[in-house]
């Protein structure tokens, strides 16, 4: 555990760098040199190097830097940690650093970096806050490397419990306490911390939209009003391993044929629903371009705008491949690994985001759904949590492509600012 240091009764905002600044430092860290795609998996060499980019932030800044019992970094302003804000007082901000991947580089890092820029401009502005201000980076939120999304604050809210956190691998069979514990941090302290929640009055994420809901309004900051029911499903499809040159075609138990047709029916009742169903990930055994496969294993993410349509898709999905299943021969085990029900932000937080954001005579800021989960989708039960989306004109997330124009960016930063003033200095 690190020991926070206190805040410079003045702040030093003025003589760090800008976002722009910000953002350049932090592009190398884990990008891949062929995809171009980021890199950055939980407890690994470019998190590592990302967690010390959000340390130096904060030391430059003169605030109390402390990482909590589950990893999340925090850095705050006027305090000399999370124990001195009386309940419901702190507002926070930021959001995460890691990636799925090859993924891209807005996601996460675009609210950790407008944090520290909006944190600045609010000094910069000669704006002094009233309530405590905190800056996280929640570790682990993809779940790139685990399995299991948004582990940091899961942890913190108790819907992740140490002991089902310490059954948690990689694909090397490294479990996340040793991860943990090879990076410098105690996994020993995991588990809930409902003292620090009670602290947090606020919590406000910035992220880039993945969607283009902005762009085609031509706003380039909108406030999102709920993030759509999603789950994991795990298929493992299990048929015979056989010679892919003598087999007869009649004679084959083949899992892939089985997997295939699972594929096309998600995406068929997806669209039936309103709903998206993708199998983005597999594994297959024994893997051989010339063998016919014992396993296949098949991963759905399924999210919809709300549960009913989310259990007609999954469940359309699980009967069409027992089905073919059946037909094919083949053996299946469906699990349901994750699941998070519809998260609805709160509304006074949120009405009072739109009053401070809203301009007069122009239409109001866009309040807006979405299917990715996200930190404070975990943390919207456990305390008032609002969401800021910048503008992604092509909608692309999750890939190198992912994008945001500097001006929109700046654009999210300045809206930031005007939450951070509005919420922590009244």
């Amino acid at each position: 555990m690190s020991h926070p240091r206190p805040a410079s009764p003045t702040g030093t905002a003025r003589q760090t760098p800008d976002f722009l600044t910000m953002w350049r430092d932090l592009a190398p860290l884990g990008r891949h040199a062929t995809s171009g795609g980021y890199r950055r998996y939980a407890w690994g060499g470019a998190d590592r190097e990302c967690r010390a980019w959000f340390r130096e932030q904060a030391e430059l800044r003169e605030l109390a830097y402390e990482v909590d019992r589950n990893g999340n970094q925090w850095a705050w302003y006027g305090v000399r940690g999370w124990a001195e804000a009386g309940p419901g007082e702190a507002v926070v901000t930021g959001s995460h650093l890691d990636s799925v991947p090859d993924g891209g580089a807005f996601d996460g890092p675009l609210g950790v970096v407008s944090a520290f820029a909006a944190l600045d401009r609010l000094l910069a502005r000669g704006a002094v806050p009233t309530r405590p201000l905190a800056l996280v980076n929640f570790g682990d939120e993809e779940g790139a490397r685990f399995g299991l999304a948004c582990v940091g604050s899961r942890l913190a809210t108790g819907r992740l419990t140490p002991a089902d956190a310490a059954l948690l691998r990689d694909a090397d069979g490294i479990t996340l306490p040793a991860a943990m514990e090879a990076a410098g941090y105690d996994p020993d302290t995991l588990g809930p911390d409902p003292d620090r929640l009670s602290r947090i009055g606020a919590f406000v994420e910035l992220h880039v939209e993945q969607g283009r809901s902005l762009d085609l309004t031509g706003d380039p900051v909108g406030i999102a009003g709920s993030i759509w029911p999603h789950g994991r499903w795990r298929y493992d499809f299990h048929g015979e391993a056989n010679h892919a040159g003598t087999t007869r075609l009649g004679d084959r138990r083949d899992p892939m044929l089985t997997y295939a047709g699972t594929v096309l029916e998600a995406r068929r009742e997806a669209e039936l629903a309103g709903a998206v169903a993708t199998f983005g990930k597999v594994a297959v055994e024994p893997n051989g371009v010339n063998a016919i496969p014992s396993l296949v294993r098949g991963w759905l993410d399924s999210r919809a705008p709300d549960q009913a349509s989310l259990d007609a898709v999954t469940s359309a999905v699980e009967a069409a491949a027992r089905t073919r299943a059946a037909r094919d021969g083949i053996s299946l085990d469906v699990v349901r690994e994750s699941f998070t029900p519809v998260v609805e932000f709160h509304r006074a937080l949120g009405a009072e985001l739109g009053r401070i954001l809203d301009a007069p005579g122009m239409p109001p800021v866009p309040v807006l759904g979405t299917g990715a989960g996200h930190d404070a989708g975990i943390l919207a039960d456990s305390v008032p949590a609002a969401m800021l989306f910048v503008r992604n004109p092509t909608g692309v997330s999750h890939s190198p492509a992912e994008h945001a124009a500097e001006d929109d960016c700046l654009a999210g930063v300045e809206a930031l600012t005007d939450v951070l003033e509005g919420l922590a200095c009244v």
